[in-house]
Parts: structure tokens; sequence; C-alpha cells
């Protein structure tokens, strides 16, 4: 009998150890941003156009790649170009994706309370395309550091620009594998 209230109350307990957590999180995290002067409002619009960015370049690749789809089948050329055009057109791709999430920065950095890019030199927009483009490719020199809500979207970044790197790479497979085969 004993047992059995033990093993019942087991889950409960659990199951609570994460509320605990996650209200201990809220709190230090309050705390360490009143102290800092960000606002929760600031983050939630960061997370705006962290969702906005990211939504908008996996459409990006989602279109170009029909498009690349379509037009490689119709176009009527040697294999050779056809997969120049393929690779050039995916870095392109991914250029304009860089452009997207560096002009955010700027944007964002911009503005009051949403954090800043810091490096050793008055950070301008090209500056931010740069860090976009290390933050895209996974690179992480560390020569430019995100401080404040920003952060969030060079996390977002590089997760983002992982899986859409590992998509063209799969999509440039798939297509020479039917270029071969004809």
């Amino acid at each position: 009998m004993n047992t059995d209230k033990r093993q019942a109350r087991g889950p409960r307990a659990l199951s609570s150890l994460p509320a605990a957590f996650l209200l201990c999180t809220v709190s230090f995290a309050a705390v360490a941003q009143a102290m800092q002067g960000e606002t929760w409002g600031n983050r939630w619009v960061v997370v705006a156009v962290t969702t906005f960015v990211v939504v908008l370049c996996v459409l990006m690749h989602y279109e170009a790649f029909s498009l690349l789809t379509g037009l490689l089948k119709r176009v009527h050329m040697p294999q050779r170009p056809k997969i120049l055009l393929l690779i050039f057109s995916i870095l392109l791709i991914h250029v304009a994706d860089i452009w997207v999430f560096g002009s955010a920065y700027y944007v964002l950095t911009a503005f009051q309370g949403y954090g800043a890019l810091v490096a050793g030199y008055t950070v301008g927009f090209l500056d931010s395309i740069y860090f976009s483009a290390v933050c895209y490719t996974t690179l992480g020199l560390g020569d430019v550091v995100p401080t404040g809500a920003v952060r969030f979207l060079a996390g977002v970044e590089a997760l983002s620009g992982f899986v859409l790197i590992t998509w063209s790479a799969s999509f440039t497979f798939l297509e020479m594998e039917r270029f071969w085969r004809t």
C-alpha cells in the first residue's frame, strides 16, 4: 500500500520541477533585465523580427528551389553549364539570406534597447552584413559580438544558416544526380 502511494506521488513531484525551474528562470531573467534597462517588449520585438526573417529566408529558398528545378528541366544546355548555373544560383540565395539577416541586425541595433554589435570600431551597415555572414555560416570569429536582445537573432541565424546550407547541399545532390542519369 505504501509503495503505491509513493509511486503516485513521484510523477506529480517530478511534474512540478519544470514549473519551478521555469518560474525561477523567469524571475532571474526579470531581475537581470531590470538591471540592464531592457524591457520584455524589446525582447518580444526581437523575437518577432527574428521569426519574420527566418520565415522570409525559408520561403526565399523554397521559391528559388522551385524555380531552379523548373528552369534546369526546361533549359537546353550541356550539363556542366547547368551545374554552374545551379551552384551560382544557390550561392546567390545564401548571399541574399545573409543580407536579410544583416539588415535586421542593422535596423535593430540602430534603436536603443534592442542590443548592439560591439567591436573595436564603429559598426556600420556592411559590418552588420559581415557579422551576419559569420553567424549564418556558423564560423563564429568573435571580432564582432552581439549584446542584449539581439543575441537571440544571432543564435537563431546560426541554426537557420546551418539548416538552409544543408537543404541546399541536399538539393544540389538531387539535381546533379538527375543530370548524370540523363
